[in-house]
């Protein structure tokens, strides 16, 4: 615990720095748009409370924070897609789900977590929108909203199953996963965006680019490398792989998500660039790295 609060310490002190360096730039040059970068900084002090919440605090606190974490992740998703009066039911649904996740997660029931989502909830998901006799957009509404699930409260409902696995480390790993994965978005947006020239996918997100990528992916192995032996029980062969596991998963998922969200609002630019300031892009590279980073590790190390 102690280990958590220095490193989250540290973090507050940089954001700080960050907050008065990117004051002064932008009252001396007032003249550029500096609205995406202010965008990063109050999503970044966003973060910061949310994780604080889920580190610092009993099991109990932590489950909670992310639990509105996948709450609010999963309303977001859901505002981008064209619904109909037939979907609401189907939503009731998936929202119902959240708190029966976190409820196997709280009594440790590890066969129940893994599988309730992508079997129970998979196979059953499309009743109420039968019984809603719908047909019209059917596989898509309910492929959609699965989709959905998969990835906002599954994928994210694994950072609390961290503490419950490792009621010792399960805290400090929380904390290693999110600022690695945090450590890899920062650098590759910043260097896709001031140096980057090679996009990746240009149709869904124009500033993820190769540049970004391997920058990322150098500076989060050597991030890692740094920070693994204060968090983690991990040895160092490993604890330089989760650099690498990390950066990569992170970059797989967000660009998931960028081509997901380029998707469902083709034709309806207003909300593409309002769901810009959404905690969605904040947390699209953890749906993929907390659930990877939490099997690899379960599988090779006893201590999970």
């Amino acid at each position: 615990m102690e280990s958590a609060i220095w490193t989250l310490f540290v973090i507050f002190i940089g954001l700080v720095v960050v907050n008065i360096l990117f004051l002064q730039i932008k009252s001396k040059q007032r003249g550029k748009d500096f609205s995406r970068i202010s965008l990063r900084v109050k999503t970044w002090w966003g973060m910061f409370v949310v994780f604080c919440l889920a580190t610092l605090f009993n099991p109990i606190v932590s489950m909670f924070s992310l639990m509105i974490l996948c709450f609010f992740s999963l309303k977001e998703y859901f505002s981008m897609m064209q619904t109909r009066k037939a979907d609401r039911r189907i939503f009731l649904w998936a929202y119902l789900s959240i708190p029966i996740q976190f409820y196997w997660i709280y009594i440790g029931w590890y066969g129940m977590f893994i599988v309730f989502i992508p079997v129970y909830v998979f196979l059953l998901l499309p009743l109420p929108r039968l019984l809603g006799k719908g047909t019209l957009g059917f596989l898509r509404s309910v492929s959609s909203t699965q989709w959905g699930l998969m990835l906002m409260v599954f994928g994210l409902s694994h950072l609390a199953y961290y503490q419950v696995a490792n009621p010792t480390s399960g805290a400090n790993l929380v904390l290693f996963l999110v600022v690695l994965t945090q450590v890899s978005d920062i650098v590759q947006f910043v260097v896709s965006i001031y140096i980057g020239k090679r996009k990746v996918v240009p149709t869904s997100n124009p500033a993820i680019t190769w540049e970004g990528f391997l920058a990322a992916v150098l500076v989060t192995t050597c991030v890692s490398y740094f920070i693994y032996p204060f968090l983690t029980p991990l040895d160092m062969k490993f604890g330089i792989l989760s650099g690498l596991i990390i950066s990569v998963t992170g970059f797989v998922g967000s660009l998931t998500i960028s081509v997901l969200k380029r998707d469902l609002l083709i034709g309806d630019q207003e909300k593409f660039a309002s769901l810009k300031e959404s905690y969605l892009n904040r947390v699209d590279s953890l749906t993929y790295t907390s659930p990877i980073f939490f099997h690899i590790i379960r599988y090779y190390f006893d201590f999970m």
